[in-house]
């Protein structure tokens, strides 16, 4: 049985290891398997023990290119990193019969992003209103030393209000501040921002006098950015729907890929499946450069719901002529700031990439969603989503059945052009154990 233990964070990494295998089913012959993906070069190492605290190794994710997102007539070469059989190969498919038709169009609306100061204040709240524009300015002018740098390469604060929530939380208020942060996704940079100003709110005597008091709840950046939108579409005419499935016509491929498309704007269920094969691509790109593809998600979901109901983030507009597929979503990313300068792969991969800036890495980041949700959708409603994924996830069944390499190419062969299926590989497998 675990017993509680104090200063396991002062340990180094071989002692929490040695400690895991005192108090867990972690064989001591096993241990030595944390060795395996750890930096061979000193330094390297450092940086990763300094990402996170309790460090005892590293978690390898497989990383592959989509070679070729033709977005806005340039052709980009893509870094995924992701786990998921049949990711890559889907984004390179939809890649590759897109850039014939077109390619992805794609534009940033905007990039603000919020924070919020949450308080509380017992005074009149009539009061707080007629007052708020020139505590306003000593607000904009208590952080201006902090905003200076980011003002010189076009961010800063952009807006400061007041939100009255007394309805909803006796005496609660917000400041509610948005940012353009340029190049940085520029979480610590607006945590900072808000932390001063909420120290000049506990301090002015506007709102601190007699008994009134202003009371700090927290101050943090919202990672719902529904100001910081990208858009991606894909368009050609009907008549060019083909090839993806020689049966359909282009008119009857459009016709099944918009009922589809309608079933995800009605059934949650499906939605919420819809807008995670969105998530695929995207998420891959936000790994693969370091970004923060937890916040992006948590933010995607809750912009699936914004009109009260959550829906799928695509929409299509078909008429006899012309199919178009558009994705909006929220995306909040940056290039610089985080690990993005000190991770050893993540500079590789802005390399390949072409060294993208922040609004051009949204529009990256939004097609290879699309591209990921395009193939999802045109396989569904064609030979369905086993055929192609599960002839990716044979070589995940045959390695988790440790075959020899002679079966593993007779395997191949054999199901070559057919369904897989777990139990068909392995009743496979015992067949040429009984022929031998």
């Amino acid at each position: 049985m675990t017993t509680q233990f104090a200063g396991f964070s002062k340990l180094d990494r071989l002692q929490r290891i040695n400690y895991i295998v005192e108090n867990s089913p972690l064989t001591a012959d096993k241990k030595g398997s944390f060795e395996d993906y750890c930096a061979t070069g000193g330094e390297q190492q450092v940086l990763f023990q300094d990402m996170i605290e309790n460090y005892i190794g590293n978690f390898p994710i497989p990383m592959g290119i989509v070679p070729h997102i033709l977005i806005n007539g340039e052709s980009c070469i893509v870094p995924f990193v992701t786990e998921e059989s049949s990711v890559v190969a889907a984004a390179s498919k939809a890649a590759k019969y897109w850039a014939t038709r077109g390619g992805f169009k794609a534009e940033v609306a905007s990039m603000t992003k919020k924070g919020q100061v949450h308080f509380t204040w017992n005074g009149n709240p009539d009061r707080i209103s007629k007052i708020f524009q020139g505590i306003r300015q000593k607000l904009f002018q208590a952080t201006s030393e902090l905003t200076e740098k980011m003002r010189q390469r076009g961010g800063g604060i952009t807006e400061i209000q007041l939100l009255d929530k007394t309805s909803e939380l006796p005496d609660y208020y917000q400041i509610d501040v948005s940012f353009e942060t340029a190049d940085a996704m520029g979480a610590n940079f607006i945590n900072s921002c808000l932390e001063t100003i909420a120290t000049v709110l506990q301090q002015l005597p506007d709102l601190n006098f007699g008994d009134n008091r202003v009371e700090i709840i927290m101050s943090i950046l919202s990672n719902y950015t529904p100001d910081c939108i990208v858009r991606c579409f894909v368009e050609c005419p009907v008549t060019s729907l083909t090839e993806w499935h020689k049966e359909l016509t282009g008119y009857a491929f459009a016709t099944k890929f918009k009922q589809a498309i309608d079933i995800a704007n009605l059934d949650i269920s499906r939605a919420v499946t819809h807008n995670k094969g969105i998530m695929n691509g995207v998420d891959a790109v936000l790994l693969a450069t370091g970004n923060d593809w937890r916040a992006t998600a948590a933010s995607v979901h809750a912009y699936a719901s914004k009109d009260g109901r959550y829906r799928g983030l695509t929409t299509i507009q078909l008429t006899d002529e012309t199919f178009r597929y558009e994705l909006e979503l929220p995306l909040a990313v940056g290039i610089v700031g985080g690990i993005t300068r000190i991770h050893p792969v993540i500079e590789k991969t802005l390399a390949i990439m072409n060294y993208p800036n922040a609004r051009k890495l949204m529009m990256i980041a939004a097609a290879s969603g699309l591209a990921n949700n395009f193939s999802a959708i045109a396989s569904l409603i064609t030979t369905g989503i086993q055929e192609g994924h599960m002839k990716m996830h044979l070589f995940n069944i045959l390695n988790q059945l440790h075959v020899s390499h002679t079966e593993r190419e007779r395997v191949i062969s054999q199901f070559n052009g057919t369904t897989v299926s777990y139990a068909a590989v392995k009743d496979y497998l015992k067949q040429i154990c009984i022929e031998r």
